[in-house]
């Protein structure tokens, strides 16, 4: 759940997904559901030679266990990540 926490703080937040294939999307964080699979707006593709048939594509939804890595540029610190992790052992004592 610490992971469900975490993304759903980076909802409306730029984020780069690099999945499990070598193609990283960047876009938009959506939405973002208990599986982990996540919905992307905007998005671009950061190799677009070798993906150019996603260059159309406005909007994706990517299954949480195609995911490889996620990155958000927004965040420079570990901060966030530490709040959430509080805020997740709070819920879980009550």
């Amino acid at each position: 759940m610490l992971f469900y926490s975490f993304l759903k703080s980076l909802v409306g937040k730029d984020v780069v997904m690099e999945l499990k294939n070598d193609l990283s999307i960047c876009g938009t964080l959506h939405s973002v559901d208990q599986y982990l699979s996540i919905k992307l707006t905007d998005i671009t593709v950061t190799d677009p030679e070798k993906q150019p048939h996603i260059l159309s594509a406005k909007n994706c939804f990517i299954l949480g266990s195609v995911v490889r890595y996620c990155s958000c540029q927004q965040m420079r610190s570990t901060q966030l990540l530490q709040d959430t992790a509080r805020k997740e052992a709070l819920q879980q004592k009550q």
